[in-house]
């Protein structure tokens, strides 16, 4: 019987043996003096751990080699052990981790002592048989190990993980190299985004691809990034949305539109904030807001169901169920059941008075009103929600509400407390779009609004021409992904986040 080491030494495990940089180093010049290319070019065809271990039952197997099932594992190197004349090690691909099983009399003196040099974190490409240990696990049976990558800094501690933020957010490979967790929500992010676009092929919707360099910035009312374009000596922006573009493509005799990317807004940064973000805005051809709000939550609660096996996921210890129907739930009688006051009737300063140091000298009605959202009705949504009827002056494109010329047929989504979507009923009419945008400038020049822009004439325009009853909302992926997998930052959900600049970066 072949005898077999103990459990394998995992990096950052206190009996590991670092070789250190220096020696690291040094390792691969001397390879490349004998000859050996520490870098090859390519290692195919190849397997994944995860399916090798979803193939066999290492308990309906005998012990030893199977040679009816070969197969090549490309992956790092994160635990290793052996004395003399076996080594076992551990092999990590994107799908999970293998033993790799080495024998000093199989392999011959110069590769047996190849895989004995092999240091933690080391890239390899492993080919052999399957192997079955007598403690009942699979593995490997090397017949060949090729170096494809040395990694010449020691790694992080892939036992307890990396702990530090700054670490983890600034350097994500080391975040995803030690951090199984990490790699999990990376690997939920891009299931979630195959979701999505599958339920909107599936209910024949057209995906669209609208300018990220604009020529005005509008569809938010968000501070932009400005760049200069060279050959036409002109300054440009980077898009805040894609709203203005995608409501042309309706007028152009599309129907149900949507885009899928990056937007970018120049402001703050905080927990739930990120000024470069991902987004999903959709328009559904023909319906008022109830149609796309019928469409988004269930769009939302098919794919969280999808990715998480589940539509009730866990947060801060309280269960949230994202199946649809969400309910509906005036802004106007929410905030009278918290504070007793009509905001339809009160006068600035009972608004101002209420928001107290969140309001500010120059908010109107329409920015108090929308600060006291925030502040007393948002925390206390847990459960998926949609607050509704909310102030026209912040929803500039969305058509009026027929209860009152102070609001709009606009809605908010509200999950934990957290904004995950916005939209409404979109305004059509070209002579009142016209209007809503000198009044949107108006109040921008007036300071209740931030950043005043020029009116999209192109878009109005365009609405000349005319353009069919439509709907729409934009869907913030990284806050429904930072909900669906209990993260408590966006900054855990998008790989490469922004940050402030670091004194001591190389």
């Amino acid at each position: 019987m072949t005898e077999e080491p103990g459990e394998a030494t995992a990096a950052g495990d206190r009996s590991t043996s670092w070789s250190g940089e220096d020696k690291r180093r040094a390792r691969v010049e001397r390879l490349k003096r004998e000859g050996v290319d520490p870098y090859p070019h390519s290692f195919l065809p190849r397997d994944h751990a995860a399916e090798i271990q979803a193939a066999h039952d290492p308990r309906a197997l005998a012990e030893g080699e199977h040679p009816e099932f070969r197969y090549r594992v490309m992956g790092r190197v994160t635990g290793k052990r052996g004395h003399g004349k076996v080594v076992f090690f551990d092999v990590r691909d994107v799908s999970g981790q293998v033993q790799a099983y080495a024998r000093r009399d199989q392999l011959g003196e110069e590769a047996f002592e190849r895989i004995e040099e092999l240091d933690i974190a080391d890239i390899v490409g492993v080919e052999g048989v399957l192997y079955v240990t007598k403690r009942e696990e699979l593995a490997i049976s090397v017949e060949t190990c090729t170096l494809l990558a040395p990694a010449l800094k020691d790694p992080p501690d892939l036992f307890h993980g990396i702990k530090d933020p700054e670490v983890r957010y600034r350097q994500r490979e080391l975040d995803l190299i030690a951090n199984e967790d990490s790699r999990n929500i990376f690997k939920k992010r891009s299931e979630l985004t195959f979701a999505i676009r599958e339920y909107m092929h599936e209910h024949g919707w057209v995906e669209l691809e609208t300018p990220i360099l604009q020529r005005l910035t509008g569809g938010a009312a968000a501070r932009p990034f400005v760049t200069h374009h060279n050959a036409l000596d002109r300054d440009l922006f980077l898009r805040t949305a894609t709203e203005l573009y995608l409501k042309r493509a309706i007028v152009g005799g599309f129907e149900d539109v949507y885009e899928f990317g990056k937007f970018f807004r120049n402001e703050g940064m905080s927990p739930n904030h990120n000024p470069e973000f991902t987004m999903l805005e959709m328009f559904v051809g023909g319906a008022d807001w109830n149609g796309v709000m019928e469409f988004q939550e269930a769009l939302v609660s098919t794919v969280v169901e999808k990715v998480m096996g589940t539509t009730v996921i866990e947060r801060d210890g309280v269960e949230i169920d994202f199946k649809a129907p969400w309910p509906r739930v005036v802004l106007r009688d929410e905030l009278l059941a918290e504070t007793g006051v009509d905001i339809y009737k009160a006068s600035r300063d009972e608004l101002a008075e209420l928001a107290g140091q969140d309001a500010d000298p120059n908010d109107d009605w329409a920015g108090l009103v929308d600060t006291l959202q925030g502040k007393l009705v948002e925390p206390k949504l847990i459960q998926p929600t949609f607050i509704t009827v909310l102030p026209i002056d912040i929803w500039p494109l969305v058509k009026h509400h027929p209860d009152d010329p102070k609001v709009c047929e606009a809605f908010d989504g509200i999950v934990a407390g957290l904004e995950i979507v916005g939209g409404g009923t979109d305004i059509n009419d070209p002579v009142e779009q016209r209007e809503r945008f000198i009044g949107q400038r108006e109040r921008q020049e007036s300071g209740a609004e931030e950043d005043p822009h020029p009116t999209d004439l192109e878009f109005v325009r365009a609405l000349e021409y005319g353009m069919p009853p439509a709907s729409g909302c934009g869907l913030g992926i990284d806050r429904l992904l930072m909900l669906m997998t209990g993260s408590k930052t966006l900054r855990d959900v998008i790989i490469y986040p922004a940050m402030r600049e670091a004194s001591d970066a190389v």
